[in-house]
């Protein structure tokens, strides 16, 4: 009788196992994502672009870095090469990229770079119907443009919300890799807030879609059709894909296109600060309890944070209201900032937090950087416990300006925890940061006595000058 009943309990529990995994079938597959369904709605209002320009001789794909940065192999724009075209003056006609439809009225919205230098824009609808287009006003540093076509009662995009966007979830771009028109490709985001080399004001949402030149200014859907994202940049050591690809988040796109839509140019705050990253070595020598926030390595005599009391060495924590977990958030909180306006800015100073009040003004094109030759040093006394040798500064050296409050000047580095923290022969050291409290360096006797008195292993920051730019840089000094 026993056996009897467990073997009824044991067909019972196994029926019960079987329905569950029978449930759950239908039910991952309702749950698939319809890929055709919404490139069959939203194809409509995705747009091929092709310009009629003159080739230059310098090669296409990165105009924002030059040929002899490291990053000029990695980050490629999107645009198709050609190895077979002609070299020369004589105009070329490329089919170039992808755009999309934000207004019935014939808004289109694309990448810069894709119309940069372009004598003749040509708009191609999914339709047939080809239109010529001029350039309502273009952003070079969101890579931003916004065209206008003389048609009326177009298909046009709805936008979704970036900050909604989880790691993880299933994006759709539409565009025409390699002039192949309308092409679908899906795969899911990465990562957000990506910052690229030399993209201060865009919060990349990295994915896994495949991009090839050709997709630059095509949308990036999420599932529910609407647009997310500009695709822009890939990296890539080929040229073509290899599995990641960035694109510019929507609401930042569509705050730049109302902007040009209304007076052809972008207007950006600036408070004149310089800013880096706070790592944890950095955090702990400014007392911080967490490595976050954007650390002030340079303020700009008379700008609107010297005016407002910003002092080198300040850790900005908010801006606005809103807090900067990254360096990277300041700028793009300063950029989306009206010119103008006075902003509440919540810093740490010496140990503790407090609030300052800044008036925003406007940025303005980026001034060449002066560059400092080399001179002639003094002979170098003994290494420290940071094992890095310093001599005073020539007379040559004082007055270019870096050493005029004082300073020593790095003549060689002796130990791995210097090198590996990138200071170079040549470096000015104008302070010395140790448990929150920050000594100006006025001689290398000074600093000497100031390293000496370090613990083993105890972390420190400089805070380093190299031509005209000062950066706090930290080190660990020598375990005996």
């Amino acid at each position: 009788m026993m056996a009897s009943s467990a073997c009824l309990w044991l067909l019972r529990r196994s029926f019960a196992v079987l329905m569950c995994f029978a449930l759950s079938a239908p039910l991952v597959a309702r749950e698939l994502p319809d890929f055709a369904g919404l490139a069959e709605r939203q194809g409509l209002a995705v747009v091929n672009i092709s310009t009629t320009q003159a080739i230059r001789q310098t090669r296409p794909g990165v105009p924002s870095l030059d040929e002899d940065d490291p990053m000029f192999d990695f980050f490629r724009r999107l645009v198709p090469r050609h190895p077979n075209s002609p070299r020369g003056p004589e105009p070329d006609n490329r089919s170039l990229g992808s755009g999309f439809i934000v207004s019935g009225d014939g808004h289109v919205l694309t990448n810069a770079h894709v119309v940069e230098g372009a004598e003749e824009i040509v708009v191609k609808l999914t339709d047939k119907r080809e239109f010529r287009a001029r350039v309502m006003g273009v952003d070079a540093r969101t890579d931003l443009a916004l065209l206008k076509i003389e048609a009326s009662g177009l298909p046009r995009v709805s936008f979704g919300d970036p900050s909604k966007l989880r790691v993880g979830d299933w994006v759709v771009a539409i565009g025409s890799p390699f002039g192949f028109e309308n092409s679908v490709t899906a795969g899911i985001v990465s990562a957000k807030g990506r910052s690229l080399p030399q993209e201060n004001f865009v919060p990349f949402i990295q994915t896994d879609v495949a991009i090839n030149p050709g997709n630059s200014g095509g949308p990036l859907f999420n599932m529910k059709g609407e647009v997310v994202g500009i695709n822009s940049q890939i990296y890539s050591r080929t040229g073509g894909f290899m599995g990641l690809s960035f694109a510019i988040p929507i609401d930042v796109a569509m705050e730049v296109q109302e902007q040009l839509r209304t007076s052809g140019r972008v207007q950006r705050g600036r408070i004149g600060v310089v800013i880096q990253e706070v790592s944890r070595e950095l955090a702990d020598s400014f007392r911080l309890v967490k490595p976050a926030g954007a650390l002030v390595s340079s303020v700009e005599k008379g700008s609107p944070a010297d005016k407002a009391g910003f002092e080198q060495g300040d850790i900005v924590l908010s801006f606005d209201g809103r807090p900067v977990g990254e360096s990277s958030d300041l700028p793009r909180l300063v950029g989306s900032t009206r010119p103008g306006s006075r902003v509440p800015v919540q810093i740490w100073r010496r140990g503790g937090a407090r609030m300052l009040t800044v008036a925003v003004a406007e940025l303005a094109e980026e001034k060449p950087r002066k560059v400092v030759a080399r001179v002639s040093r003094p002979e170098p006394t003994s290494p420290n416990k940071l094992g890095i040798t310093v001599v005073e500064p020539s007379a040559e050296q004082r007055r270019d300006g870096r050493f005029a409050a004082g300073g020593v000047v790095v003549d060689a580095l002796r130990s791995a925890s210097a090198r590996a923290a990138e200071i170079q022969s040549g470096d000015g050291i104008l302070a010395l940061v140790s448990k929150g409290v920050r000594i100006e360096i006025r001689s290398v006797d000074q600093f000497n006595r100031a390293v000496a008195g370090l613990d083993a292993g105890q972390v420190v920051t400089l805070l380093v000058a190299r031509g005209d730019v000062q950066t706090f840089v930290p080190v660990r000094s020598l375990e005996r």
